[in-house]
């Protein structure tokens, strides 16, 4: 996604003739997507896009799972009456 975004705001910044971007060949000012889709056929194919969504998922899990224990009073802290 950053290289899309460097990709937009040099195009902008060649259209707009600013600085010395408004020199640079259209080459200079359009290699960051190719970048970006080679980046995003290699996370893609690799798994590393789904394996950080599994993450957070599980994240959210054991958050909603701690948040529901805490609620019912059968968390770490222990505030339900312990029978010995």
């Amino acid at each position: 996604m950053w290289m899309v975004a460097l990709g937009v705001l040099l195009i902008l910044l060649k259209v707009g003739d600013i600085g010395p971007f408004g020199m640079w060949s259209w080459w200079a000012v359009l290699w960051p997507f190719p970048v970006a889709m080679v980046w995003w056929a290699w996370a893609d194919s690799s798994g590393w896009t789904k394996r950080r969504e599994m993450d957070k998922m599980d994240a959210k899990k054991a958050d909603r799972r701690a948040k529901n224990l805490a609620n019912l009073g059968m968390d770490e802290r222990g505030r339900r009456m312990k029978s010995k």
